[in-house]
């Protein structure tokens, strides 16, 4: 069975990832959003990939640098061993601004003997739609297309570049680099040259985990998880992407395969919430710093996710040529979710805005553009929030009132009043909070089911939704209410199977969910603690933790029945989650030798 054991590496402008074995499956350049050149992950045979062969009797072991997110890989036959470290570069140049070229460098390291390996390069640029040649230019190896879209690839090396080409044997006798890039290089490339550009990206991500809130329990865990959401961060515009991947099946052969390369506001700013709450200030700055830019207007709707750059078109096409993950058709870019209407995401974006009120100072001219925003994310709210919309699912069927939506249409209202008390703008904070109340009102009386006792997926409806355990997180409701704790014991009744979590079983546009979603299940362990069965959520989530892969990455779903990763990969939506529920568990933060900085 194949699961996702994958490792990503990452510089803030682009990411691939690298199976355990060392191969290169994943890659798309010059962004996150662009076209893969490398797409294995999505092939088997088409898509390409760029693997180190070795002889069955070496032993693979895989594990991140400690504080990084730069992947070593050692191959070891016992008396033959190497090292392959892989990264993508980011680091700090002399006048404080970022290196982070859109290339992948594999360093390797002998570590003893005389091991060899065939070198497997086999770029496919754009999706593998065309075909792409390989040629070598003396210096480098040119990949290209001289067919449909052109687009190019640079390999530099210190082996020779035939050998690489033709696959023949590779002895290694010392320390050795391949240095992949979307860019023709301007400067030599050395092995000299790359063993700096490898000790000042270790530094940088070293320092920016240095810098990170320490915990006295599962420190480790909420600090890969925070390594991974910085990973998906576009630094250039503060956008924060789902996850590093497109169409990544939630269920092996079904149609459930989206495009996640794109910046959802509701994902966005729970991460944002987290990273800020870990010490990183700057990267939520960043991100609120994003969405003023993407209201440019007062009467401008907000729409439930974004490109990377802030591109507001992400129509979706299907890759017919490609097979997809294990079959799992079609293989799809861009998404078409972004014209759906969740109203939802009115509450989570009031949300950051107040955490960045309460926890940070905010100049003048950031508050009254900030001030802009709350008083029309109000106004939207106000004028839409009776109205039925897709949901936080995103539900391709006919709208509905979602409780979750209302939920939150409550959450923004409430914020803006908070928000409003801190500024000192009494102006509307009478009509504010009629407003708030009346909202609050409908959901106590039509978001309730008094026949199965518990807050249910939407008005009317009996199906239960692990959404609705947000409630008392946002403040809706105390978590010693009996109605929270009647939500809590009937949604684990009617969505828990062997500790893991449907997000509803109602049938949905494509039938009946199979996988458990995994931030689901981050939600009620969340819940239980609350509720004070602690020692039942701690059971659940330290058996959550064990459907890991190998170097304790989550993705969006999780087999109930294999208990293997399924959907987009690494998820956002699940670190997050998991650094939430962990940091509950924790008792307390260790002291800090020297204040969180910005990177």
């Amino acid at each position: 069975m194949k699961n996702l054991d994958y490792g990503i590496i990452g510089n803030c402008k682009s990411a691939a990832l690298v199976s355990k074995t060392g191969s290169l499956e994943w890659c798309c350049l010059p962004n996150f959003d662009s076209a893969a050149v490398f797409a294995k992950l999505l092939d088997e045979k088409k898509g390409g990939s760029f693997e180190l062969k070795v002889t069955e009797d070496y032993k693979i072991t895989q594990e991140y640098l400690w504080g990084t997110n730069i992947l070593s890989t050692i191959f070891d036959n016992g008396s033959d061993a190497f090292q392959l470290i892989d990264f993508m570069p980011r680091y700090q140049r002399d006048d404080r601004s970022y290196y982070a070229a859109p290339d992948v460098i594999r360093f390797i390291r002998l570590l003893k003997g005389k091991p060899s390996f065939k070198t497997l390069y086999n770029p496919k640029l754009d999706f593998a739609r065309e075909k792409t040649y390989n040629e070598n230019k003396g210096n480098y190896i040119k990949s290209y297309t001289t067919e449909g879209k052109y687009d190019s690839l640079f390999l530099y090396s210190s082996f020779d570049l035939d050998a690489i080409l033709e696959q023949k044997e590779i002895e290694l006798t010392g320390n050795a680099y391949f240095l992949m890039g979307y860019h023709e290089k301007l400067i030599e490339q050395s092995l000299d040259r790359t063993y700096l550009k490898y000790q000042r990206t270790k530094t940088y991500w070293m320092n920016w985990s240095e810098h990170t809130t320490k915990y006295k329990h599962y420190n480790e865990e909420i600090l890969r998880s925070a390594l991974v959401l910085k990973a998906l961060t576009f630094k250039k515009s503060g956008a924060v992407l789902a996850a590093a991947t497109t169409s990544l099946p939630e269920t092996i052969g079904e149609e459930r395969n989206w495009d996640y390369r794109f910046c959802w506001i509701r994902d966005a700013s729970m991460v944002i919430k987290v990273m800020a709450g870990l010490g990183h200030a700057k990267s939520a700055k960043d991100f609120l710093q994003f969405i003023i830019n993407l209201i440019p207007h007062k009467d401008e709707k907000i729409q439930i996710m974004y490109g990377i750059n802030g591109e507001k078109n992400l129509t979706e096409h299907i890759l017919d040529h490609l097979d997809g993950y294990e079959g799992s058709k079609p293989v799809r870019t861009g998404n078409a979710a972004y014209i759906q209407k969740q109203n939802d995401i009115y509450g989570i974006l009031m949300e950051v805005i107040y955490q960045q009120f309460v926890q940070f100072d905010t100049n003048l001219e950031n508050s009254e553009e900030l001030w802009t925003v709350v008083r029309g994310i109000v106004n939207i709210v106000e004028e839409h929030w009776q109205e039925p919309d897709k949901g936080i699912w995103e539900l391709r069927t006919e709208d509905r009132h979602f409780v979750f939506s209302k939920l939150l249409c409550w959450v923004a209202v409430d914020r803006a009043v908070k928000i409003g008390e801190i500024l000192r703008k009494g102006i509307n904070d009478t009509k504010w909070i009629s407003l708030r109340a009346e909202i609050y009102d409908d959901i106590y009386k039509n978001g309730w089911n008094e026949e199965v006792q518990a807050y249910t997926q939407s008005y009317g409806s009996k199906d239960l939704d692990a959404s609705t355990l947000l409630m008392e997180n946002y403040g809706f409701i105390e978590a010693s209410d009996p109605r929270f704790i009647s939500t809590v014991k009937a949604t684990e009744r009617e969505l828990s199977r062997d500790g893991l979590m449907y997000r509803y079983k109602n049938k949905d546009d494509f039938g009946e969910p199979t996988s458990s979603f995994t931030i689901c299940t981050f939600w009620f362990i969340d819940s239980l603690y609350k509720i004070g069965e602690t020692q039942k959520a701690k059971e659940l989530f330290d058996k959550l933790l064990s459907y890991s892969n190998h170097l304790g990455l989550f993705s969006e779903d999780i087999d109930f029945e294999t208990k293997r990763l399924l959907g987009n990969f690494p998820q956002a939506y699940s670190h997050l989650a998991l650094i939430e529920t962990a940091t509950n568990f924790s008792k307390g933060v260790l002291p800090q030798e020297s204040a969180a900085v910005a990177f």
